[in-house]
């Protein structure tokens, strides 16, 4: 064999476990694709004392970064820390000092993406992240190298499973929404404070590495709708099954037509046909559309210590083979000249309007609608007693985003409504 690679490891926590188990199970595999001896020759964590149930050589443990980022024998460092800083810090310093860089951090990806690709390529090094998107799917290499033959049209994405997880539950079982979040805490599926996950913020940050991959544009996550599950409820779910033959997903929507790049994360209605349908429980998938190839559908396990382990050291493999390999992350020469404003976007909708049972409500109502150029396509009301506050179920044909959204402002203003309306988009 050639020469020995040093690997660095900063972040020893659940995933930086699964990255020193899958080197102790399968180093001699991993050598032999790379034709070189891989050495994991540090590891550096706040916490070098608690039993991780792995197997690590003595002198690899230190608390110090310094022993990887300064260490001129050490080829790629990995970062499992998480969140901004230090991560950020770790990471430039790294690139700084001629290291190649493999991460699983998409909110830093997300955030500082110009900055780290920027450094990247200053430098003469790789950043790799294959883990930040979809854990153990090989889903960034395969939309970066493998569909390079394509101009990518559309992107959907079932990619955060907190939320996956709920959903799926709610419909099987019936449940509200809080007693199914409690019990994915209770399970780990959910962490304590999960308002990353159920508002949404997890599955645009993917989506924002997912666009660069497949559209060549980087795009701030204020500058796109990002909403969150909070608000579904068993109503919801099986209104959707038995009227609309549909099922809802958290799902990341990004698509170009005309130059134009329409990027948003909500909860949306899907057929039961499509193949995002039977996406369940914890798991993720993407389904992609190229001009060549057409749909593709990349589906498996979306976190987890060993899935996202597979997913780094995939990458420490992918650097190895050829480090000189320059940076190349999507298009060269984006094909977006413009994002498209959520209020200009087309869809048909769903809505849940809770109002009292009285006369002339639903004249009120479809006048509202008809005013804003929002056709009706079907309607139906609970049985109630008269003067109750009774869920009005309503789906329209195709209007604008504006549109609804105006209508909506008047209705849940009118006296006789006693909640703020619920509006999901279909597919």
């Amino acid at each position: 064999m050639e020469k020995t690679v040093n690997i660095g490891l900063i972040g020893f926590g659940t995933i930086g476990s699964g990255v020193v188990a899958t080197l102790n199970q399968n180093l001699p595999l991993l050598e032999s694709k790379v034709n070189k001896k891989v050495n994991l020759k540090r590891i550096v964590d706040l916490d070098i004392t608690t039993d991780r149930g792995v197997e690590v050589k003595p002198g690899v443990l230190s608390t110090n970064v310094d022993d990887i980022l300064e260490d001129e024998e050490i080829d790629i460092v990995i970062e499992l820390v998480g969140g901004y800083q230090p991560a950020l810090n770790f990471i430039l310093r790294a690139m700084e000092n001629g290291k190649h860089v493999v991460t699983a951090n998409k909110a830093l990806l997300a955030k500082h993406w110009q900055e780290i690709t920027a450094s990247a390529q200053d430098n003469g090094v790789r950043v790799s992240f294959e883990a930040s998107v979809g854990g153990g799917i090989p889903l960034l290499a395969p939309l970066n190298d493998g569909l390079a033959a394509n101009n990518i049209e559309t992107i959907y994405g079932i990619i955060n499973g907190t939320a996956n997880y709920i959903l799926t539950k709610m419909a099987a079982e019936g449940l509200d929404f809080d007693t199914v979040l409690k019990e994915a805490q209770e399970m780990g599926y959910a962490e304590a404070d999960p308002t990353f996950d159920i508002e949404g913020h997890d599955t645009a940050q993917k989506l924002i590495i997912l666009s660069i991959l497949g559209f060549g544009t980087y795009v701030e996550q204020e500058k796109f709708h990002v909403e969150g599950i909070t608000r579904i409820t068993p109503d919801d779910i099986l209104f959707a099954r038995e009227e609309l033959e549909s099922v809802i997903k958290l799902l990341a929507i990004a698509q170009i037509n005309n130059g134009e790049l329409e990027i948003r994360v909500h909860p949306t209605l899907v057929p039961e046909t499509h193949l995002l349908a039977s996406v369940n429980d914890v798991y993720n998938a993407v389904y992609l559309v190229g001009d060549v190839v057409g749909p593709v559908l990349m589906y498996g396990a979306g976190a987890g210590m060993m899935p996202t382990a597979s997913a780094v050291v995939a990458d420490c493999i992918d650097i190895i083979q050829d480090m000189g390999r320059p940076v190349s992350y999507g298009p060269k020469e984006t094909r977006v000249e413009n994002i498209k404003d959520i209020y200009e976007v087309e869809s048909k909708y769903y809505m849940r309007i809770t109002a009292l049972d009285q006369p002339g409500v639903l004249h009120s109502i479809s006048g509202v609608l008809s005013d804003l150029d929002i056709s009706i396509e079907s309607v139906s009301q609970k049985k109630a007693d008269e003067g109750e506050a009774v869920p009005i179920f309503m789906v329209t044909h195709h209007a604008t985003e504006k549109n609804v959204q105006e209508a909506l402002k008047l209705i849940d203003q009118m006296e006789f409504v006693k909640e703020e309306t619920v509006l999901i988009r279909l597919l």
